[in-house]
């Protein structure tokens, strides 16, 4: 039986709700603000026998055109809470936060861990699941636990980081246990009074070239700095959400960076090296094996900023970026699959896509 609180709508468009603004009807829809609710809701799900999908803010999923034959649940549990330890502070964020507000809160009290991640859209529920990173931070570097519901037997659990299994843009919530959980809040251990943390070139080169660090306190104003070059640098690249900016309605990076072994490289090399021009490839260690930037591998395979094909294309700023002009999902999966199909045809590999389509 549904209580009062929770309301299931019929026929909901899914575009709405996306940052790519794609996707047809969802049969039912429902907003969660409370743990009790979600029960609910998965409870509804089983009762018609229909398949369930968790929506956050939307940002990395792509809906089909012809929607959802199933129950739409949408995250909304709000509240942020801080516990002092010494010089960390134990920040607790339920999963229906506003990822970028998150941040904005922790840079605006001084608190170091997550400057680099700003202007990500999201919530903070979506962060553990694909270890959101930018800049040259990752979420896995502070995150302390992840409270989760099973979706099976309707418990809570805590998780904590060792258990998570993060990697680069990965976690069990992606791998082993994917749908297997709903997480509902997530604790975060941050500096008190920190200074930022500031390994990515492009961040260092734009902060030497505004005001040096040095001559900024710690806590707040430098790390106010750094969320300030870290936004202007999202919005140069249309990575940060601006209805006035076509090239903001994607799902963001669209391409993971592959992440190859030194005979997997030699391989790429010696195809490249045959069919290129001449140029060498971009190469970055990643912990014990090696990146390499899939931006490059696209625009090498003939992909160019602002390319466009059946209302759909790759933005004019980022080419990692597959914007939503005026296509269909049906269109901007085909975009994806040609760019995976020349990279693959062009340097031996194939491009793995981080968007979550839901069919």
């Amino acid at each position: 039986m549904i209580s009062n609180q929770l309301k299931i709508l019929e026929n909901i468009i899914l575009a709405r709700y996306t940052t790519l603004n794609l996707g047809g009807a969802a049969k039912y829809f429902c907003t969660c603000s409370t743990v009790d609710e979600l029960k609910e809701a998965l409870q509804f799900a089983r009762s018609k026998k229909i398949r369930s999908h968790i929506l956050g803010g939307g940002s990395n999923t792509i809906f089909a055109d012809d929607g959802f034959n199933g129950l739409i649940i949408k995250i909304d549990l709000k509240g942020v809470s801080f516990v002092e330890d010494g010089n960390d502070i134990h920040v607790t964020a339920k999963a229906g936060e506003e990822w970028d507000h998150f941040v904005k809160q922790n840079v605006e009290q001084g608190f170091a861990g997550v400057e680099c991640l700003s202007g990500i859209p999201g919530s903070v529920g979506a962060s553990p699941i694909q270890n959101v990173g930018a800049y040259g931070q990752e979420v896995k570097e502070t995150i302390e636990q992840v409270k989760v519901l099973d979706r099976t037997t309707l418990q809570e659990k805590v998780l904590q980081n060792g258990d998570c299994g993060f990697s680069y843009r990965q976690s069990i919530f992606k791998t082993d246990d994917a749908n297997k959980f709903i997480i509902v809040e997530a604790i975060f251990r941050l500096k008190k009074n920190g200074r930022p943390t500031i390994h990515y070139p492009e961040v260092k080169k734009n902060i030497e070239a505004s005001i040096p660090l040095s001559t900024l306190g710690d806590g707040r104003e430098s790390l106010e700095a750094v969320r300030n070059i870290v936004l202007g640098l999202r919005k140069k690249k249309s990575m940060a959400i601006d209805p006035s900016d076509v090239n903001t309605r994607s799902a963001g990076s669209f391409f993971l960076n592959p992440i190859v072994d030194e005979k997997q490289l030699a391989k790429i090399i010696h195809q490249w090296e045959a069919n290129g021009d001449g140029t060498p490839i971009p190469t970055f260690a990643s912990e014990s094996k090696i990146k390499i930037p899939a931006a490059w591998l696209i625009e090498k395979s003939g992909f160019k900023k602002g390319y466009s094909k059946n209302g759909v294309g790759i933005s004019e700023n980022h080419t990692l970026a597959l914007v939503n002009r005026s296509g269909t999902t049906k269109a901007l999966l085909a975009l994806a699959k040609d760019i995976q199909d020349g990279v693959g045809k062009q340097f031996g590999i194939r491009l793995a896509m981080e968007p979550v389509i839901v069919s």
